[in-house]
């Protein structure tokens, strides 16, 4: 009774001082704003270091529980809060904004297809591809005994890299072949050059560095090699072993 009665006295002083109050957002209140609305310097601060967690009230009762106020002070100003309109609705769009995520993720959900499995009306499906890239990419395919990694694509003769970055959109390796790898250490000229990345020459350089050089120690060590396709040695190395 006896806060209601200052809280009272305090809007009766408000109005002597002719102070006329707009609506406005009060988690922006400051010092003299909280003043001239009554409140305490307890709960202004108590306001202040709400505030400065970067927390936001969204209502009169959630200002309340923060800032301690009477009921009737509250009364008095909380008619003129005013709250973003998004903060007042925020359980139904909430509600909403959810059911739409899980619906959306039913419909975008994307079920790879096969690169391995793919056939040429499949692979004529992305645009950029038609009956003469999607043949020879399965040619390509059949070369390396399949793909091992989507990167191998790229590799295909004619296929641009917008091209590629379509495809994979839809294709992904989901099926590896199983590869029996070729050792470098004892591998003939014949059993390298069977791999689609080394011609037969670089075949035989690698044969001839390994007589003169003894065993190779690295795959990297291949790149000392004259001609080797340095820049396919991450393709290269999926097929090769020491």
């Amino acid at each position: 009774m006896l806060q209601s009665e200052i809280d009272s006295l305090k809007i009766v002083a408000l109005e002597k001082d002719t102070v006329r109050i707009f609506p406005f957002n009060p988690n922006f209140i400051t010092d003299f704003k909280g003043y001239a609305l009554g409140m305490s310097v307890a709960e202004i601060d108590r306001l202040h270091e709400f505030r400065s967690k970067e927390s936001f009230v969204n209502s009169a009762k959630e200002f309340q529980n923060v800032t301690k106020v009477s009921d009737s002070l509250l009364n008095t100003i909380s008619p003129f809060f005013k709250f973003p309109e998004w903060t007042q609705n925020r359980k139904t769009k909430s509600t909403f904004k959810s059911n739409t995520f899980t619906q959306n993720n039913k419909v975008k959900k994307v079920v790879w297809k096969d690169l391995n499995t793919a056939t040429a009306e499949d692979l004529k499906q992305v645009s950029g591809i038609g009956e003469k890239l999607s043949a020879r990419i399965i040619k390509f395919r059949d070369r390396l005994g399949g793909f091992l990694v989507e990167e191998q694509l790229q590799d295909v003769y004619g296929l641009e890299a917008d091209v590629v970055e379509r495809a994979l959109k839809k294709f992904k390796v989901v099926t590896k072949p199983n590869i029996l790898k070729i050792s470098v250490n004892t591998a003939t000229v014949e059993e390298l050059s069977k791999l689609i990345y080394l011609q037969k020459h670089v075949a035989k350089s690698i044969v001839n560095y390994r007589n003169l050089n003894g065993s190779i120690n690295s795959l990297n060590e291949l790149e000392k090699i004259e001609e080797f396709p340095s820049e396919r040695i991450n393709r290269i190395a999926l097929y090769l072993s020491l």
